[in-house]
């Protein structure tokens, strides 16, 4: 950063490479015209006598004066003169023109002062800066402003170093009052509008739920949120722009805005949303899965069983329920209900505090959404059949980047049912053993998406079993765990999802981390997951994923970076990942992907060959599971289903009344569990450092 701010000084007349002695002169904030000119022809004396070698003074009443002064604007900059800046190691130090505008908040600097008509060479924005002393050279200060830019500047002596300090200071903390002093008026004629809106009657031709004035509502306290975590973020850039070293001292303290008082988390609970309007039938709103239902806030314990079930594959049947969910149409019906819900969200909120309406709700399980991430399980056996480790991470890198459409239901983001804990979820899936080849063997032939792959006879087939479990709710924890015996293949995964309100979006942060382990090749894949957001909620919500992933096999030296691209302000397109796989031993790339993670994936190796893959086409292998009469009263589908059944029916207050049941009757058992001190202890995974591990893994019973 510190290049980019003084690239821009490399040359120019009037400079040297040595520091020199410099002049400055300040001038009084608030003074008369002829008081001013009266100040410059003083400092104007001294600057000619620095320039020559000697002191340099300024005029009365200039050090930290108030912008304002005497009533009057400000129309002369605070303090000027030479100083020296440094530029870089070739040019070194080299004597700039400084211009302090108080009123602005800027420090300019020119080559000379006769340029400083034109164009200045450099400018600094003061609001948040921090303006720190340096003993690596004689009267030297540092400016970090909040943007991250540098300036490095030498005075002629100690007293004229401890003048431009003193008016620099002054000038960052004026500045950064006064846009705390602005943002708390901001929330004042937020909260007024806020009053004058719910102050309106119940009925009439103009109500508190009239659609434009809950619009303006809720876009009024997006902006004011957003407004705010600007700031805070300016406040954050100040501290961390500042040496290791430094504190601000008593002059240098960051006034900073505490964000509105108003819409607590509590205001947020069941008693805020009680009032809104039932919503209808037409579900066509929903957002990511995410921890931000009531399940997670005052969430049930249900109590355990006996301990780890054994589901036979015989009682498994291929699912064939249908997970299609009504596209968006007109929006409504719910508009009100959820401009009412984000009038009241501040920006960055934990989700967890807000519960949100039922019918929001996806009619699945998030754990069993994580499931529907292994519909290509073909790609994930194959791996195994890689040569060398770079056949194999590559082969890895593919299936992780073909996972994430299925798991997606749909164009429009929705939200999975938030896993109670003790909930479970098992599935499996069979691999007809002809579709799983190495990626260097002659493709097998295409088979049609909507076809799905099966073999007549099992034993020409690899079962591949998952197990799921939310094993905590604070935080809440999701785990699953699959395994191949036949190939020796298994994955442990725990994630929790933490969301936030950013605005007119949801962000959601899936924390934790998976491994992969190939048996038969003594090696570990570690892997991480990307973040969801879900944009427009208040039209036609959509998904994407963002962030940068990370894969790695330490036994092979090979490692992956995956970045999900998230679609710029302007332009630019949506779903964009690129890939890179690197032996970090030789420093050697080995292929390259770039695509959409829902489309068209192209794949160059390093030996000049390129893949391309459709996740559009890829065969989806339908998940088995066993029907509901013949599923524990915890297992996903069987849990939810009334609320899943009332859903599917349009039927709203029903499912929620149904919801509130669980959630009740789960309460009261957590009730019991806590009179008796009996601790809950999850069915199938074990704590085991940071994270958690199946209880019976395949790396330990072969």
């Amino acid at each position: 950063m510190e290049r980019a701010a003084q690239s821009a000084d490399g040359g120019g007349g009037g400079g040297s490479n040595s520091s020199s002695r410099s002049s400055s002169r300040a001038t009084s904030a608030g003074s008369s015209p002829s008081c001013s000119l009266a100040g410059r022809g003083v400092a104007s004396r001294s600057g000619a006598a620095g320039l020559g070698g000697g002191g340099s003074r300024s005029s009365p009443g200039s050090v930290a004066a108030s912008p304002s002064g005497g009533g009057g604007r400000r129309r002369e900059p605070a303090l000027e003169g030479v100083l020296s800046k440094y530029t870089n190691l070739l040019q070194g130090w080299q004597n700039r023109y400084f211009v302090l505008d108080f009123e602005a908040g800027l420090l300019q600097y020119f080559v000379n002062e006769q340029s400083k008509q034109q164009k200045p060479r450099g400018v600094l924005s003061l609001c948040g800066a921090i303006v720190s002393l340096s003993d690596e050279a004689p009267h030297m200060l540092v400016v970090y402003s909040a943007s991250g830019e540098m300036y490095k500047l030498r005075a002629a002596d100690s007293k004229e170093k401890q003048l431009w300090v003193t008016q620099l200071r002054a000038c960052a903390k004026y500045h950064m009052e006064t846009s705390s002093k602005m943002m708390n008026q901001a929330e004042g004629q937020q909260k007024n509008l806020v009053h004058a809106i719910e102050s309106l009657p119940g009925s009439g031709p103009l109500t508190a739920l009239d659609q434009d004035l809950l619009l303006l509502k809720a876009t009024s306290a997006a902006t004011l949120s957003c407004l705010g975590e600007c700031l805070t973020l300016l406040q954050q850039s100040v501290r961390q722009a500042g040496p290791p070293s430094h504190k601000p001292g008593a002059s240098e303290t960051i006034l900073g805005w505490h964000g509105p008082a108003s819409h607590s988390a509590d205001q947020l609970k069941n008693g805020t949303l009680g009032s809104l309007p039932s919503a209808s039938a037409n579900i066509t709103w929903a957002i990511l899965p995410n921890s931000s239902e009531e399940e997670h806030s005052s969430q049930p314990e249900p109590e355990p069983d006996s301990g780890p079930e054994v589901v036979l594959s015989e009682e498994e049947q291929s699912d064939d329920e249908d997970k299609g969910e009504v596209e968006p149409g007109a929006v409504e019906d719910q508009r009100s209900v959820i401009l009412h819900l984000i009038s009241q969200l501040k920006l960055g909120m934990d989700l967890t505090k807000v519960v949100l309406p039922t019918f929001i709700l996806e009619k699945r399980s998030l754990l069993e959404m994580y499931a529907d991430f292994m519909a290509h399980p073909d790609l994930l056996l194959a791996i195994t059949a890689g040569a060398t480790p770079e056949e194999r991470v590559i082969s890895f890198v593919e299936y992780y980047l073909t996972a994430f459409h299925e798991g997606r239901k749909g164009t429009l983001a929705k939200k999975p049912y938030n896993p109670i804990i003790g909930e479970t979820f098992h599935c499996s899936w069979e691999v007809p053993k002809d579709r799983v080849k190495s990626k260097w063997t002659s493709p097998h032939p295409p088979i049609s998406v909507h076809e799905h792959p099966m073999a007549d006879d099992p034993s020409k087939s690899y079962k591949l079993r998952f197990v799921a479990e939310q094993v905590s709710h604070h935080p809440p924890i999701s785990c699953f765990y699959c395994e191949c015996k036949e190939k020796r293949l298994c994955v442990n995964t725990h994630v929790w999802t933490k969301s936030k309100f950013m605005g007119m979006s949801v962000g959601v942060s899936m924390i934790g981390e998976g491994v992969l382990r190939l048996l038969d090749h003594g090696e570990e894949y570690i892997f991480t997951l990307p973040s969801a957001y879900a944009r427009s909620i208040l039209t036609v919500p959509w998904v994407e994923l963002g962030g940068k992933v990370n894969i790695s096999c330490a036994k092979t030296g090979y490692s992956a970076t995956v970045t999900f691209h998230t679609k710029p302000f302007y332009g630019g397109k949506v779903h964009r990942v690129t890939a890179e796989v690197k032996h970090n031993p030789t420093n050697t790339i080995v292929c390259k992907a770039h695509g959409e993670w829902n489309g068209i994936l192209e794949f160059t190796y390093s030996n000049g060959e390129t893949k391309v893959i459709d996740t559009t086409t890829l065969p989806v292998y339908p998940k088995r599971l066993r029907p509901l009469e013949k599923q524990g009263p915890m297992e996903s589908r069987n849990l939810w289903q009334e609320v899943t059944h009332y859903l599917r029916l349009g039927d709203i207050d029903a499912a929620t009344e149904q919801k509130r049941r669980l959630e009740e009757r789960q309460r009261m058992e957590e009730r019991k569990r806590e009179t008796l001190r009996t601790p809950w202890r999850p069915k199938y995974f074990i704590p085991e450092g940071d994270g958690w591990v199946y209880f019976n893994p395949l790396w330990k019973t072969h």
